[in-house]
Formats: structure tokens, C-alpha cells, sequence
């Protein structure tokens, strides 16, 4: 009997979103870290921000952008995840990355940053992949630090009072910076 796990990439199609698939995924990514859906993944964000993460306006601002584009990640004709890639010279910046929170924990946010990664190297030439990470997601960040991110220290602040970026639910919110070399 074959024990070997599924293949998490599996079935995946990987395309650049267009203008029709800003309400997907906006659901998408509210679904992975806000409200009840959100716990039913690990990377709810829920116990420390209420209200939005995203807007339809913020995602169709990333898909027009000419130095970004939002990776979309189907599976049978479904949106399923997806992740922005910004180009911001020798780096490429990581960011609204968001699985279903149904898939979570199966492999499949692995074979996405591999995907990213591998696609802000050859596209951009970049030799680093930067995020930023609320810095109290210690079981986030150490995803990302399995994955070869390194926590820098560098903290910016959260943007309180803007709701955009939802409603904080304590005082110590803030981003740090993590980085990865691109080989």
C-alpha cells in the first residue's frame, strides 16, 4: 500500500488575475484571516484584528500596477490561493498571500512561495524575497523561517486608525521585516 502523501501541487494552475477575479479574490483572502471562516485554517488572524484585511479596491491596485501581479492558483476551474509579487528592483516583494483555509496545512502554500520565488527570480532577476509579517505571528513566522526566511528585526508600524487594514485588537501590532536570499 502507498503511504507517500498527495501531491500538493497537484492539478494547480498558476495564472496572472485579471480585473474579473477581484470579488474571488477578495473572498479568498478575508476568508484565510478574518471572521469564523478564517479559523477553520491556521493563518486566521481573527484574535488580533475584526474588520477587513482587504477591499476590492486594494486587490484590483495590486492586478493594475505594472511593477506587481497577483498570482492566481486554481484547482478544477476554483480559485483556491493566491499571492502578490511586487518588483521593487534587486528584490521582489511577498505579499496578500492567502490558501483557502479548507487546504491549509496539505503542502500547498509550500509549493506556492517555491512557485513565487522561483518566478520573481527568473522574471525580475531579484535575489531576494522580502515580506512583511505582524510580528506577533510567531507560529506564521516560523513557517516562513522554515521556508529560509530570516526575521530581521526591522519592525514598521501598524497603520492604526486606518480600517482598511482592519481593527486592531491590542496595542502591540506591528510588521517585521523578513528576508530570503534567492538562489
Amino acid at each position: 500500500m502507498d503511504t507517500a502523501a498527495p501531491d500538493a501541487s497537484a492539478g494547480l494552475v498558476f495564472r496572472e488575475a485579471t480585473d474579473a477575479d477581484v470579488d474571488t479574490l477578495v473572498a479568498l483572502i478575508e476568508s484565510a484571516y478574518r471572521g469564523d471562516s478564517s479559523r477553520a485554517g491556521w493563518t486566521t488572524e481573527a484574535d488580533i484584528l475584526e474588520g477587513q484585511r482587504t477591499d476590492p479596491e486594494g486587490v484590483l491596485a495590486v492586478i493594475k500596477s505594472p511593477d506587481s501581479r497577483l498570482l492566481t492558483v486554481e484547482r478544477d476551474g476554483r480559485v483556491v490561493a493566491c499571492c502578490q509579487l511586487e518588483h521593487r528592483g534587486t528584490h521582489a516583494y511577498f505579499g496578500m498571500f492567502a490558501v483557502s483555509p479548507a487546504l491549509q496545512g496539505a503542502g500547498l502554500g509550500k509549493v506556492i512561495i517555491a512557485e513565487a520565488e522561483r518566478q520573481a527570480r527568473e522574471t525580475w532577476g531579484a535575489t531576494e524575497m522580502h515580506m512583511t509579517v505582524i510580528s506577533v505571528r510567531d507560529d506564521l513566522i516560523a513557517w516562513y523561517e522554515r521556508r529560509g526566511y530570516r526575521r530581521t528585526g526591522r519592525m514598521t508600524p501598524f497603520p492604526y486608525g486606518d480600517e482598511r487594514f482592519g481593527i486592531p485588537q491590542r496595542a502591540d501590532l506591528q510588521f517585521e521585516l523578513l528576508v530570503k536570499a534567492l538562489a
